[in-house]
C-alpha cells in the first residue's frame, strides 16, 4: 500500500516567529499518526527556524519553490544546492507560480530533474481552468502537464516524486472536485499517463494528492478513493485544529 502524504502549503502566510510557535503547538498533535507522512511547508524565511523546531520528530519539512540552478546571478531565487539538507520535499509547479510567476511546463520539468539531483523530493502540482474543465479538456491538459513534467526523468526517480492534481478552479474558491471526479482524474488520467510512461509496476508505487478547498468535513470522501493518497493542503494547514483533523481523516480512510 502506498502510504498516504498530507502536505501543508502555507503559501504568503505566518511570520517566523508565528510559524515556529505553531509547528511547536502542531507536532505533538500529529505524532500519534504515524500511518500518513506529514509535511509542513513554510514560507522561505521560515524554513531554518521550522525544520529546527520539527528536528526529532517525523514531520518533514518542504520549500513551496525552487530554481533549477545551483546558483548563478537569480535576483530572489533560492537554488536547491541551498535546500539541501534543510528540506526534504519542494513543490513544483503550483498554479499560483504558473499564474503569476512566470512558471511554464519547461520550468517545471527543469527544476524537477534539478530537485532529483539534489536529492529533494518533488511534489509536482497539475490542474485544469474552469474554462478547460468546461470546455472538456481536462484529460489532455493534465496529461500533457504530467508528460511534460516528467520528460527526461526515468521509471528509478518516480519513487521520490509525488504528484499533485489540483484543478485551479477549486483553489481557494471554496469549491472542490467530488472525490469521485477527483478519482476519475486522478486515476482515469494521472495514472493511466503514468502506467504508459513507466509500466503499471511503476505506477503503481506514484502516490497522488489531491488539492482544491481540501477540509476536515470533505477529507474522509477524498481519502476513500483508491487513487488518491493524500492532499496539498493550502488554508486548512494554517490552523491547529483543521490539519490535525485532516491527518487523522486521512488515517482512517486508509486504515493507517
Amino acid at each position: 500500500m502506498r502510504k498516504p502524504i498530507i502536505a501543508g502549503n502555507w503559501k504568503m502566510y505566518k511570520t517566523l516567529p508565528e510559524s515556529v510557535a505553531y509547528v511547536h503547538e502542531l507536532a505533538p498533535r500529529l505524532a500519534p499518526f504515524t500511518g500518513v507522512e506529514r509535511v509542513i511547508c513554510p514560507t522561505y524565511i521560515a524554513l531554518a527556524g521550522v525544520a529546527d523546531a520539527l528536528r526529532g520528530t517525523e514531520l518533514k519539512v518542504g520549500a513551496q519553490s525552487v530554481h533549477w540552478e545551483a546558483q548563478g546571478a537569480f535576483t530572489s531565487q533560492i537554488s536547491p544546492a541551498m535546500l539541501q539538507g534543510l528540506v526534504e520535499y519542494v513543490i513544483i509547479g503550483h498554479s499560483e507560480c504558473r499564474a503569476y510567476l512566470g512558471e511554464t511546463d519547461e520550468t517545471v520539468n527543469k527544476k524537477v530533474k534539478a530537485a532529483l539531483a539534489y536529492a529533494l523530493k518533488p511534489i509536482v502540482a497539475v490542474g485544469e481552468s474552469l474554462q478547460q474543465n468546461e470546455a472538456g479538456q481536462t484529460a489532455s491538459v493534465i496529461g500533457g502537464q504530467i508528460r511534460a513534467a516528467l520528460e527526461g526523468v526515468d521509471a528509478a526517480n518516480m519513487a521520490n516524486i509525488v504528484l499533485a492534481y489540483e484543478p485551479i478552479w477549486a483553489i481557494g474558491t471554496g469549491k472542490n472536485a467530488s472525490g469521485a471526479v477527483a478519482q476519475s482524474v486522478i486515476g482515469g488520467t494521472i495514472r493511466a499517463t503514468l502506467i504508459d510512461l513507466y509500466g503499471n509496476a511503476v505506477a503503481q508505487t506514484v502516490r497522488i494528492q489531491y488539492g482544491g478547498s481540501v477540509k476536515p468535513e470533505n477529507m474522509h470522501e477524498y481519502m476513500s478513493q483508491p487513487d488518491i493518497d493524500g492532499a496539498l493542503v493550502g488554508g486548512a494547514s494554517l490552523k491547529t485544529n483543521d490539519f490535525a483533523a485532516l491527518i487523522e481523516a486521512a488515517a482512517k480512510a486508509k486504515g493507517v
